[in-house]
């Protein structure tokens, strides 16, 4: 099968496109590059050093034997994402071409207009394509569980079925995002559910949470090939931040009382459940809702994880509690079901088998690139 990687140059992306490289599909990576202009105007940089894109596709074919086509384009570039689709002619596309960073997208009006643009009409841009050249190719959208909030029910896959004044109908799922990135996935997922609805597209959700590691099969195949490694407070994660922390002996940083629980999941099981949409798409008109995670914490959890993993690595690691910079409930009710690709063949990975090799040996590794400068929140979402 040909599947065009959209955003196939950042974290879930590259590791997504030499996943399905190396598993006999045609791959094609369509991405801006503009994460690692992201960088340079933050003045952060990814722990672990990256390549460019061009030595890290050139390594690949070299180690596998396995050529990766590369489109560098903007999804905002209609005529370029048409040219580049028609002469790649995908039967998937996979995309995770959108500013994933919700305090990027909190910074400021000019930062939050950009997450919007760049994300929404981006996605827009790729549905009439789909529409008009490839009405039968599955589209692999990359969401995330920060669409659905934290309610006090339980969160479904998607969809929900109310009774309401004697009727009763299945409506999809209502949203609380909480930053306007999750507000940019919301608005991504209405727009693919209608152009399903009245095109007759097929598409798959894959409701995403917190990814954490570093290697994949692939990824620790060569250094050239390694994965990004964020813990700055814009693009980091609070696991990630957390390894980092205390690989450099700087105390946890748990943002308020650290009760707030989120769903995480293996870069690894990212990769198998990308792998097991494609192979089951969605039928023709259908918008398909997966959660795809394998396990919930909150924040507090966590740290006292790292902690104890640190501990055992003979690390002195202190635990701190800051002002929460976020606008969030921290005592909630977070419950969500994730059935279906487990019934699909998901084999999932976990954290507590994973933690030190994936995560806490690469920050020690290269402890000596962290700044920092960079670890502690300077995003408020009330500013």
């Amino acid at each position: 099968m040909r599947v065009l990687v959209i955003g196939g140059d950042g974290y879930c992306g590259w590791a997504t496109a030499l996943h399905l490289s190396n598993q006999g599909y045609e791959v094609g990576i369509f991405d801006s590059l503009v994460r690692r202009h992201w960088d340079g105007q933050l003045c952060v940089d990814t722990l672990t050093p990256i390549a460019p894109i061009q030595s890290r596709l050139q390594r690949w074919k070299d180690l596998t034997g396995k050529d990766i086509e590369l489109f560098v384009g903007d999804l905002n570039d209609y005529p370029y994402l048409e040219k580049a689709m028609l002469q790649f002619q995908p039967e998937a596309v996979v995309h995770f071409g959108e500013q994933r960073s919700a305090p990027f997208s909190m910074i400021d009006r000019e930062h939050a207009v950009l997450t919007q643009t760049n994300n929404v009409v981006g996605n827009l841009n790729l549905l009439y394509v789909l529409r008009d050249h490839f009405p039968d190719c599955h589209l692999v959208k990359l969401g995330t569980m920060g669409e659905y909030g934290t309610p006090n029910i339980d969160i479904e896959e998607g969809y929900i079925t109310i009774e309401h004044n004697g009727r009763k109908d299945t409506l999809p799922y209502p949203k609380q995002p909480g930053s306007f990135y999750h507000l940019s996935k919301v608005h991504d997922s209405h727009n693919i559910h209608f152009a399903c609805k009245i095109w007759g597209l097929r598409a798959t959700d894959l409701n995403q949470g917190v990814v954490y590691g570093v290697l994949t099969e692939e990824t620790g195949m060569d250094e050239l090939l390694i994965n990004r490694l964020d813990y700055d407070g814009v693009f980091g994660t609070a696991l990630n931040r957390f390894c980092i922390q205390a690989a450099v002996g700087h105390p946890l940083t748990v943002y308020g009382n650290g009760s707030q629980t989120r769903a995480f999941l293996d870069i690894r099981d990212t990769v198998r459940c990308v792998e097991i949409a494609i192979n089951n798409p969605a039928n023709a008109g259908e918008f398909r809702v997966f959660n795809q995670f394998t396990e919930m914490f909150n924040v507090a959890d966590l740290a006292m994880t790292v902690k104890k993993a640190g501990n055992s690595l003979g690390l002195d690691v202190e635990i701190n509690h800051l002002e929460n910079p976020r606008v969030e409930a921290e005592d909630h009710y977070f419950n969500a079901k994730n059935t279906s690709l487990l019934g699909l063949g998901l084999e999932p990975h976990y954290l507590s088998d994973s933690l030190i090799d994936s995560l806490l040996s690469f920050a020690m590794k290269y402890k000596g690139r962290v700044d920092k400068s960079q670890i502690l929140p300077k995003v408020q979402w009330r500013r």
